[in-house]
C-alpha cells in the first residue's frame, strides 16, 4: 500500500483508492457558487456540470441504464420537473438526445431533467428531487455519470479473473479536449477551491455512492483505515 492509495483486495476486484481526496473536504456547491464547466464562470445560471446533459454510455449497460432513466421519468410530476410537458407529449423520445438513447436531451442549453432558477420548485436535478420526495436514494433513479461525479473509476485487468478498480476524482485532463475549455474544475484545488468546504471527508459524504461501486464491506474497511 502506497501513502497515495488505499488498496483493499475484494477477491475479484481490487479495489485502489486516492487518499488525498477521499480525506479532503471537498463538496458539491451546486447553487451555492459552483461556476459550472461552460467555458466562462456561470454561477447564476445555477446549472452546475449538467450543462451537456448526462452521457449514459454504450452496450448492455447504457441500454439498461436509459431503460431506467425512461422509467423514473415516466412517475415525475410537473411539480417535479420543468419540462416534463417533453415526455408527457413525446414519452422516452423527449428525454434522449436521439434514437440511440445513450444521452439525455439538451433543452435550453442543459440537460432536460435539470430544472432551472426560474422553476418554482427551484433548480436541481428533476430525478434527484423525485427520488428525495419518493423517500428513495437519487443513487438509483439518476444515471451513474450523474450520482458518481466528481469520482471516477478506472478499471484494468490484472489477469483474467482479477480487475483492478482504481477510484479517484476527476481531472480536468479526463475531460478530454473539452477539459482545456472548462473555466472551472471543482476538483483541482488551485481553481477549484471553494469546493473544499465541507464539514466532513469525502469517504463520509459520498460514503452511499462509494458503496454503490465498491460494495459495503469494502467501503467499511476503507473508512477504518482512513478514519
Amino acid at each position: 500500500m502506497s501513502e497515495e492509495h488505499i488498496e483493499i483486495d475484494a477477491g475479484d476486484t481490487v479495489w485502489r483508492f486516492e487518499r488525498a481526496f477521499l480525506t479532503s473536504n471537498w463538496t458539491c456547491i451546486f447553487g451555492a457558487g459552483c461556476h459550472g464547466i461552460l467555458p466562462d464562470p456561470a454561477s447564476g445560471l445555477q446549472q452546475g456540470c449538467c450543462s451537456y446533459g448526462a452521457h449514459l454510455g454504450d452496450g448492455a449497460d447504457g441500454r439498461v441504464e436509459a431503460l431506467n432513466v425512461a422509467a423514473f421519468a415516466s412517475v415525475l410530476t410537473p411539480e417535479q420537473w420543468q419540462f416534463h410537458g417533453l415526455f408527457d407529449h413525446e414519452g422516452p423520445a423527449g428525454v434522449f438526445s436521439d434514437g440511440q438513447r445513450n444521452h439525455t436531451r439538451i433543452v435550453d442549453d442543459a440537460c432536460v431533467f435539470l430544472n432551472r432558477r426560474d422553476f418554482p420548485g427551484g433548480p436541481g436535478c428533476a430525478l434527484h428531487v423525485g427520488a428525495v420526495q419518493a423517500g428513495e436514494s437519487p443513487v438509483d433513479w439518476k444515471p451513474s455519470v450523474c450520482w458518481q461525479l466528481p469520482i471516477r473509476v478506472d478499471w484494468e485487468d490484472l489477469d483474467d479473473q482479477v480487475e483492478r478498480a482504481t477510484v479517484r476524482r476527476w481531472t480536468r485532463d479526463d475531460w478530454g479536449e473539452f477539459g482545456s475549455t472548462m473555466a472551472w474544475c471543482c476538483t483541482e484545488r488551485g481553481e477549484g477551491g471553494e469546493a473544499y468546504a465541507g464539514d466532513r471527508p469525502v469517504v463520509a459524504s459520498m460514503a452511499e455512492e462509494l458503496t454503490a461501486l465498491a460494495g459495503h464491506e469494502v467501503v467499511v474497511e476503507l473508512t477504518r483505515r482512513l478514519l
